[in-house]
């Protein structure tokens, strides 16, 4: 398997530090070349003009892609290959590079996300929409709307790496070392601090029960300002994968504090499933992703902030270890495995009737 990494959905703001870092981190990762991440699992940083929306930078990308994967092929021996995309944005490379079968795999409203082009980017995902030979959508309301332009669409929610997050049920996992001074109980929330957290009723948890400390630990891209200075709110800045679930085994109750506005309704949080697999209990906005949890011991919603602290009242007497052991064991039939076998078999058979 060749992995590409992302090829841009936005033009880069050169007056944005993080911009310039990123765009030097990816001419580095392209100097590299591909590298074996582990088996037949490879992974490149491919060269590419980072204007989405610019049609004189996608017919170069589209040159420079095609040359890339031909020496990928014959480098990593591919011989027939399908080809599957994340990004709403990728719709000229469909049908050039020589795959047998493409896949589109929807993620998120693109459309509805305020740093990107809306009127460009719905444009471009009709036109991918039109080409690929089959869409999975993270949840239904998302495949609902792929599926007016695609009628191959179908639903496949994420999984979960059980495995990995049900080592905070290991009583030998030790504690990281910026979450060990902080006091319980603790509400913790991980993942990116963008403007669809919901500050404001973090806030107001916070000072509605000031002995509760609540972790945020993730990269923060939008003013957090409204919790920055409250003293049971810590900011312990983003983590590597592979460390939340020590995260998750220092708290107490594990958070989806999200806005809950349009968009929600094609938002399919991982960290819930991963939450759970750690055995956490969880509270959470009305996310109607969450909600059909919602009769899942140690799932919550509350739609309010008064009824969100009275949710994590009730979720903080639910974390005792035989009752975080059987909420974890829930989420052994939600693994990646399960899904990409189901997806695989719907893939194939595509794949299969086209070469016939």
């Amino acid at each position: 398997m060749l992995w590409l990494n992302s090829i841009a959905t936005r033009t880069p703001k050169l007056s944005s530090g993080r911009d310039l870092g990123k765009i030097k981190r990816k001419l580095g990762e392209f100097a590299k070349g591909p590298v074996n991440v582990e088996n037949d699992l490879w992974v490149m940083s491919p060269l590419a003009l980072p204007l989405p929306h610019s049609s004189v930078a996608r017919a170069i990308n589209r040159q420079v892609l095609r040359a890339t994967i031909r020496g990928l092929r014959l480098r990593l021996g591919i011989k027939d290959f399908q080809l599957w995309t994340f990004l709403p944005t990728t719709a000229d490379y469909i049908g050039t590079l020589g795959e047998g079968a493409s896949v589109y795999y929807c993620v998120d409203e693109w459309s509805m996300f305020d740093y990107l082009d809306r009127d460009a980017t719905v444009r471009q995902e009709r036109e991918l929409l039109g080409k690929v030979d089959a869409v999975f959508a993270i949840n239904q309301a998302l495949a609902d709307a792929k599926r007016a332009i695609n009628p191959s669409t179908y639903v496949s929610p994420h999984g979960v790496d059980h495995a990995l997050f049900a080592k905070a049920l290991d009583p030998a996992l030790p504690e990281p070392t910026d979450l060990a001074p902080i006091a319980h109980p603790r509400l913790g929330f991980y993942g990116t601090l963008q403007s669809w957290v919901d500050f404001e009723l973090i806030a107001h948890v916070a000072r509605a029960r000031p002995t509760w400390q609540i972790v945020l630990v993730g990269q923060q891209l939008v003013d957090t300002s409204a919790v920055r200075a409250l003293p049971n709110v810590h900011l312990l800045g983003q983590k590597k994968h592979g460390e939340l679930p020590a995260y998750c085994k220092g708290f107490d109750v594990g958070l989806i504090p999200y806005v809950i506005d349009e968009r929600m309704t094609y938002v399919n949080p991982l960290k819930l499933r991963e939450y759970l697999s750690a055995g956490l209990p969880v509270v959470s906005t009305p996310v109607p992703e969450v909600r059909r949890y919602a009769d899942q011991a140690g799932v919550h919603i509350a739609a309010t902030p008064d009824e969100f602290v009275a949710a994590c009242e009730t979720a903080l007497r639910e974390g005792g270890a035989s009752q975080r052991a059987a909420r974890s064991a829930t989420m052994t039939n939600e693994t990646w495995s399960a899904r990409v076998a189901k997806v695989a078999g719907i893939v194939d058979e595509i794949f299969e009737r086209k070469r016939r």
